[in-house]
């Protein structure tokens, strides 16, 4: 009879276990508040960040002016992203969160302004995404500083997964309206949009609790940053965690290759599914990522998801058939997401909260920069090879240098949450309420 009663069950309870783990949600009410604003604004980014580029086009006719808006947004990411770590250790949190998103729609306002004008300009369209990467250089810290104010310490894999989830349905869904509203309404329709939603963002805002300056912060200057450097150099296990990411970005990330590769596959159908594939890989994880808060060794899971995503790069890079290609490059998208799951578990659990803005300010610069110079590799790569050698070998390249840090960093491969000091430091100042 307890058989009979309990065998039901036992599926129900497993695929429990793989849906996302909403304790986050239901204990912070900042989180979700949060995480509202940023689907909300994330999704009228996506129309911007579609709506520029095709205005760009049909202004100048010119690629590589379509291509200089990521020259654009780089410099100041690199310029402003350590700096604006150390504001967010200095300053309160919510307050730059607020200010940020304000500052994001005066900017979409002014893109407005300039379609609705009788002839658009083009030099607008770059400042303002020099104005934007700005601001997310000093937003972005201020988000990951205050994560672990607002969630619990055990809780942090959970909302990490969370919040990828949210950015995934905006990067899913947002170009696919975009594309409708772009072309049907015009560029004015997604900017006025976008300005609205970083309205509803800023007043979302509003609601979440104070998060000043920790009393140790130091303030904004380059000695601050010098010291989040410095903390960086001595923590190997975190230094890992950026150079795996670096490393996988740099040499297996190939989206400027995509229009090529379905060409050599005789299937420019597939160009737009071949762009959905990587972020439809990490919804895949984020929708089953119950499972990663019972996982305790993060640094072997960040080393060994980047290596699978170099070797799915490889077989994408060599298989005939469009479909194979696409399923692989959707099981990279996945292992990519295991690795930053674990990669932000690391960071957000053992950095004390003096520094979190400032360590903020360094993963940005690696998760901005790597793209950008994979893009460049592979671009490369295809112009003195071919695109098949490009993709596939820049993922072979991938996961021998993932192995190769493993070997030389092995604080990283032996890094385990219950027992790391640092980690158990923080966890040992956050009060048991707390979160």
């Amino acid at each position: 009879m307890t058989e009979a009663t309990d065998a039901p069950t036992r599926p129900t309870r497993g695929i429990r276990a793989l849906l996302p783990d909403l304790a986050p949600w239901r204990a912070s009410a900042d989180f979700r508040r949060i995480w509202v604003a940023g689907l909300i604004t994330g999704f009228g980014s996506f129309l911007t960040f579609v709506a520029v580029p095709v205005q760009i086009k049909d202004l100048t006719g010119s690629a590589a002016a379509v291509g200089a808006i990521g020259a654009a947004e780089l410099i100041p990411l690199i310029v402003v992203g350590l700096y604006g770590g150390a504001l967010a250790d200095a300053f309160d949190k919510r307050r730059l969160i607020i200010w940020t998103e304000v500052g994001h729609g005066v900017l979409a306002a002014l893109l407005l302004a300039n379609a609705l004008a009788p002839e658009p300009a083009v030099w607008p369209l770059y400042v303002v995404a020099a104005g934007a990467a700005s601001l997310t250089a000093i937003q972005q810290p201020a988000l990951d500083a205050i994560m672990p104010r607002i969630v619990a310490h055990e809780h942090i894999p959970a909302a990490t997964a969370l919040n990828s989830l949210r950015w995934q349905v905006g990067g899913v869904a947002g170009p696919a309206v975009a594309g409708f509203v772009v072309a049907y309404a015009g560029a004015e329709w997604a900017y006025g949009a976008d300005a609205v939603t970083y309205a509803v963002s800023a007043l979302l805002g509003l609601g979440i609790a104070a998060s000043p300056a920790s009393h140790a912060a130091a303030k904004p200057s380059l000695r601050a940053v010098l010291e989040g450097a410095r903390y960086a150099w001595s923590r190997k296990e975190l230094l890992g965690t950026y150079a795996v990411d670096m490393s996988a970005m740099f040499f297996a990330f190939c989206l400027a290759v995509f229009p090529f590769l379905a060409d050599d596959l005789n299937a420019p159908w597939a160009l737009g599914l071949m762009y959905a594939a990587l972020p439809a890989g990490s919804m895949l994880v984020s929708l089953t990522s119950g499972w990663t808060s019972r996982v305790h060794r993060h640094g072997r899971m960040v080393v060994v998801a980047a290596a699978g995503f170099g070797l799915c790069t490889v077989v994408a890079g060599l298989v005939p058939n469009v479909w194979l290609v696409l399923l692989f490059l959707v099981l990279g998208g996945a292992c990519d997401m295991v690795s930053g799951i674990f990669r932000a578990a690391m960071w957000n659990q053992t950095i004390p909260d003096e520094l979190r803005g400032r360590l903020a300010g360094i993963e940005l610069l690696s998760y901005a920069v790597g793209p950008q110079l994979g893009q460049v590799r592979s671009g490369g790569m295809a112009a003195l090879t071919n695109v098949r050698t490009s993709v596939w070998s820049g993922g072979l390249l991938c996961a021998a240098s993932v192995g190769l840090l493993a070997l030389c960093l092995p604080s990283l491969m032996s890094y385990d949450a219950r027992t790391n000091a640092h980690a158990l430091r923080v966890r040992e100042l956050r009060s048991p309420g707390e979160g």
